[in-house]
């Protein structure tokens, strides 16, 4: 049985399929293959556009008849191995081998093993270049494959240069890791390889982020003048896309309605009369309709999709961007993995050795090459660090207020900690520690301040009346921490007189205790 997209014709020869839908959706799924290097994309592609897939029956009644449905990504590779879609005949590609029990199991063999293998046998929807530039892009893709299987395709992660960098110690190719780092994934670039096989330690762990702004940079500065010009096949390439696109799925309305028209046909010409027939037409009928109108309906939904994604003002943002391609660089609605597939466009692969510095080698396409010298990063202790200006700061405020009112100052000061949170008094505390810096207690106890108790056995009184004293601005008293605990100066000559909410017996007490108090301290009491 021959793969879906071939027939044969009446002289028995094998050529294209003639439904212009079935070939026109096999040519999309090698042109977006090629474009995005990876089977999953395509997959990916086929269900976001809604479109289907065509497929023949292997077994049943309709044995061999066509059929719609979604790509499966299992098909897809089915097809870019398949060599008939290069025009080439083949036999011997999969043995047939009886396991015990009477299990029967397939499997596939080297090119050199098979049987037969005549190219250009029919006509075909690629060239036997094409072919085999596919098959190497999935070997390349594969990770259960070779050395080299660390240059994987572009990803979605943020590392820019996943599948490029070479350990400049050993030579072998490092792979990528990642971290939150507040609260964004920051990558590393390990080389492994010879840890894991041989139990020794890591060669090298090299931080990336740093090195992919660098690569950034250069990039955007070696691109600048073609900027322009991709502008405009950026613009071309989305255009063909949607209306790619927009042709498939007409043609899936189309097909649709003539289903549709067919069962209606079928129907008008049964006899009325043997409603065991028309009833079964009549159910058949109204299941096309029902596909015809789910046709239309994502057919005029991707319609206004498109022209949404793709209307005037979206094209001159396009080229207003691309004309100024640092800004579409640093644009956070690009994607991580369109940044990368623009690096290896120009990009061979990049070299890194870790001494004193970080020493970066990028080869170009064709050959030129650059070396970066890199400081390198501080450690995460070391970025989480609060900065001096703000420990200065909380130096100073801690004369006058608490650790809670020096947060709130510190906050309304725009200033943050070294994890980059807003502050707290438990933040506060923390760096008051963390920095040796004296406690605001200890600043009060030093300027001569004493507790309440202190306070009330010197003055020969019960804190409460320490308390009320203070209240009534007979005592001076200052907060120290959070909880409203309080240190009161010791009186002396000089004493407060403001005790006009004291009774006129409490004010005779106070002057009393102060004047006893000062005789005591003159007398070296």
């Amino acid at each position: 049985l021959l793969p879906v997209g071939f027939v044969t014709n009446a002289k028995g020869a094998v050529v294209l399929d003639p439904d212009r839908r079935v070939q026109e959706s096999i040519r999309r799924l090698f042109h977006v293959f090629q474009r995005s290097g990876s089977a999953r994309a395509v997959v990916k592609e086929f269900h976001r556009e809604g479109l289907l897939f065509p497929r023949r029956l292997l077994r049943g009644p309709e044995k061999g008849d066509l059929v719609w449905g979604q790509l499966a990504h299992c098909r897809v590779l089915q097809i870019l191995h398949n060599p008939r879609y290069a025009g080439a005949f083949s036999y011997g590609r999969r043995r047939m081998r009886k396991r015990p029990g009477g299990k029967i199991t397939h499997q596939s063999v080297p090119r050199d093993q098979w049987d037969a293998l005549v190219r250009d046998a029919h006509p075909g929807y690629i060239s036997w270049l094409e072919y085999e530039q596919n098959l190497k892009q999935l070997l390349a893709n594969a990770q259960a494959h070779g050395t080299e299987r660390r240059r994987s395709p572009a990803r979605e992660g943020p590392a820019l240069l996943q599948g490029l960098v070479m350990c400049g110690v050993c030579g072998q190719r490092m792979t990528v890791r990642y971290h939150i780092r507040q609260g964004k994934l920051s990558p590393d670039y390990v080389c492994q390889r010879r840890a894991v096989q041989t139990g020794m330690a890591v060669c090298q762990h090299i931080p990336g982020g740093g090195i992919d702004k660098v690569i950034g940079a250069l990039l955007v500065e070696t691109m600048t003048p073609a900027a322009l010009e991709v502008a405009l096949q950026v613009q071309q390439e989305l255009q063909a896309r949607i209306e790619e696109a927009d042709r498939l799925r007409r043609q899936q309305v189309e097909q649709a309605r003539y289903e549709a028209d067919f069962a209606r046909r079928r129907y008008m010409q049964v006899d009325p009369a043997n409603r065991l027939v028309a009833d079964e037409l009549e159910a058949e009928w109204n299941v096309k309709l029902r596909a015809l109108s789910e046709a239309q309906e994502l057919y005029e939904d991707r319609c206004k999709a498109d022209r949404a994604v793709f209307d005037r003002e979206q094209r001159q943002r396009i080229l207003a961007l691309a004309s100024d391609l640092p800004a579409l660089w640093r644009d956070p609605g690009t994607p991580d993995r369109e940044r990368k597939r623009m690096v290896r466009l120009l990009i061979e692969d990049v070299t890194l050795r870790k001494g004193d510095e970080i020493t970066a080698h990028v080869r170009f396409k064709g050959g030129v090459t650059k070396s970066l010298l890199l400081p390198i990063p501080p450690c995460a202790w070391q970025q989480r660090m609060t900065s001096p200006k703000v420990v200065a700061e909380i130096d100073r405020l801690l004369d006058q207020y608490t650790h809670q009112e020096i947060a709130t100052k510190l906050n309304q000061q725009g200033l943050t900690s070294g994890e980059g949170r807003m502050f707290n008094r438990v933040i506060v505390g923390r760096i008051v520690r963390r920095y040796d810096l004296p406690s605001r207690y200890q600043r009060l106890r030093d300027g001569g301040m004493l507790t309440g108790e202190e306070i009330a056995k010197r003055l020969k009184v019960s804190r409460r009346t320490v308390k009320i004293w203070a209240r009534n601005g007979l005592l001076r008293a200052d907060r120290y921490n959070d909880k409203g605990e309080r240190l009161y100066e010791n009186p002396g000559e000089n004493a407060p007189s403001k005790m006009q909410g004291l009774k006129l017996s409490e004010r005779r007490r106070f002057a009393k205790v102060v004047t006893n108090r000062s005789k005591e301290v003159q007398c070296g009491a």
